[in-house]
């Protein structure tokens, strides 16, 4: 329940959204049509997603979460317009929350993930509809999806490079970070460095890969990533203690180096925070990294840096990558069971209790299933809490509703706002804004006496979290730990062709240093992964003992490699 920081960018999807679901709302309610309010807000609602992605890749995956929602919404309205029985209503309903689940995961899409598409496309199933009237719901919530990819799209026209930049200042910040712990090694904090080495390694891996979604068409453009790349490489260097960090890594130093080192990693952790900040503000880059690419520029292209980075050949991306990921023996197929029968089961017993709307509860048991049954059950207190008190906030606001329909939308409007300002810093925390907005929404097609509709949603809640957790407790998730035993695989792998590499002399030309940076990309990835699979193994009950002493090993041998091929790239470069 405690509370954290605020995601750095929360305000960019929640301006997005709240300008998606604004027009489609008052030109609706200038027409007279509020009731067609939940169709539009399936398109809109797409404007929370692909946020951290550079324009260019979120030009290109926006269209995929919008077909998604619309197909979702078409299979949801057909349904409703077919079938009588409430019961296999939630059986479909739960089934499609169950396909959102594990396809939402093996794309990576980010937040807010299939929760969205869910509480959609749950809501659309119990709609009453006809077979003619879907074509022009359909034809409305693509519409505003469109709308909500202009939406998305249009801060590139102000700033162009904003996402990259954001996510190369958070490597900067956690190299940061990184030097000031191993610095504080002597003062009896040791623990502390593997977590800050992993959260570093973690956000320089993700900050490569976002640069490879940076295209680089024009000269103007290659010379703004190359300067991106000169200062991710400065933050990737505090992981091989290169440049103006120590020589090694904190483990392997004595105790009066490490203190040596303190003094030199103070002032280069001041000098990363502050190129982030330079980076987060929109201000130009550095001098320093304009003065080494304009020095590049003019001595040709050197030869530890040949053009920009691509990533390693041979791993299976777009497509191919989702399908790998969904083949048959993947540690998703046991969540998507989970989700589909804790659904199932949650509407049923809904509709036992003599509920009306069976379909919170199925998206009630949806939201909790997170990748453990640890945070699984972490989120189904915060989403009980949270809803409790969204019923709460939603009493104090009835005076005001009756104020009007724009005072319905403005309140919806303001709802959506604070849900995406909170959910961040807690779930639950977010839940006291989302209830409200969800109940509105409700309103808008169909009104229900305000005690009906609170009751319900109070007992949908506790219902579809109770039976949810009871069904993630009972459907195991036991290829957990097979995860690990692939991932410690991929780390011993990836060890191998680093050490070879290290141990083969220094790279001289651009052949070999091409290859040490695919063999660094390689083990980044493999280590991240590894950390990854042991966290969601090691929430979940009812699995074998964990190897906890090949994990650390694997883990210290890759993070030294890592520093050896870090070392061996990054020290030419930051020369440079």
């Amino acid at each position: 329940m405690r509370l954290r920081r605020p995601v750095d960018i929360w305000h960019k999807p929640a301006l997005s959204a709240l300008a998606a679901l604004a027009i489609p709302d008052l030109t609706l309610w200038a027409l007279g049509r509020l009731d067609l309010i939940l169709y539009t807000s399936a398109g809109a609602m797409c404007a929370l997603y692909a946020h951290g992605l550079p324009y260019a890749a979120r030009a290109r995956t926006l269209p995929w979460v919008v077909l998604g929602m619309v197909a979702s919404l078409g299979i949801a309205l057909t349904a409703a317009s077919l079938i009588t029985s409430t019961a296999l209503l939630v059986v479909c309903a739960s089934l499609l929350a169950a396909v959102h689940k594990v396809v939402c995961e093996a794309t990576r899409i980010g937040p807010p993930g299939n929760l969205i598409l869910t509480f959609i496309a749950a809501s659309a199933f119990f709609v009453p509809q006809h077979p003619g009237q879907v074509p022009l719901h359909i034809a409305l919530a693509l519409g505003a999806g469109v709308l909500a990819w202009l939406v998305c799209m249009a801060p590139s026209l102000i700033r162009p490079q904003g996402p990259e930049r954001i996510v190369v200042a958070r490597a900067l910040e956690a190299a940061a970070a990184l030097l000031r712990t191993e610095a504080g090694t002597g003062g009896g904090e040791p623990a502390r460095v593997p977590h800050a080495r992993h959260a570093t390694a973690a956000a320089v891996n993700a900050a490569w890969h976002t640069l490879f979604l940076v295209p680089v068409h024009t000269p103007a453009k290659a010379a703004a990533r190359a300067g991106l790349e000169r200062l991710l490489v400065r933050a990737e260097s505090a992981l091989g203690g290169t440049g103006h960090t120590v020589e090694a890594s904190a483990e392997d130093q004595p105790r009066e180096a490490r203190c040596a080192g303190a003094g030199v990693a103070g002032p280069e952790a001041d000098r990363l925070g502050g190129w982030a900040r330079e980076l987060r503000s929109g201000r130009p880059l550095p001098e320093v990294v304009l003065s080494a690419v304009q020095a590049q520029e003019l001595a040709g292209v050197a030869a530890e840096a040949p053009g920009p980075r691509r990533p390693a050949p041979g791993h299976p991306r777009g497509v191919r990558a989702v399908l790998t990921r969904l083949a048959p023996g993947s540690p998703l197929l046991p969540i998507g069971a989970r989700v589909a029968a804790g659904c199932v089961l949650a509407g049923w017993a809904s509709m036992a209790v003599g509920v009306g709307h069976p379909y919170w509860a199925v998206v009630t048991a949806a939201s909790i299933y997170q990748a453990n049954t640890t945070l699984s059950w972490q989120r189904a207190l915060q989403r009980t809490l949270g809803n409790l008190l969204g019923l709460l906030l939603y009493t104090a606001l009835l005076p005001l509703m009756h104020l009007g329909p724009l005072a319905m939308i403005a309140l919806a409007l303001a709802c959506q706002l604070g849900a995406e300002a909170c959910i961040t810093r807690n779930y639950w925390l977010g839940s006291v804004c989302v209830t409200p907005m969800a109940l509105l929404l409700t309103e808008f097609g169909s009104p229900v006496p305000a005690t009906t509709l609170i009751a319900d949603r109070w007992i949908d809640t506790v219902v579809g979290a109770a039976v949810g957790l009871a069904c993630c407790v009972l459907v195991t998730n036991r290829r957990a730990a097979d995860r690990i035993e692939v991932a410690l695989g991929q780390v011993a792998a990836a060890e191998a062709v680093a050490f070879r590499l290290l141990t083969a002399g220094p790279a001289v030309g651009a052949d070999d240093a091409r290859d040490i940076g695919w063999a660094r990309d390689r083990l980044a990835g493999c280590l991240v992964e590894l950390r990854e699979a042991v966290e969601v193994a090691a929430g979940e009950w009812w699995q074998r003992s964990l190897p906890e002493e090949r994990i650390t090993h694997a883990e210290q041998q890759g993070h030294r490699a890592l520093a050896g091929l870090v070392r061996r790239l990054s020290a030419p470069t930051l020369a440079a």
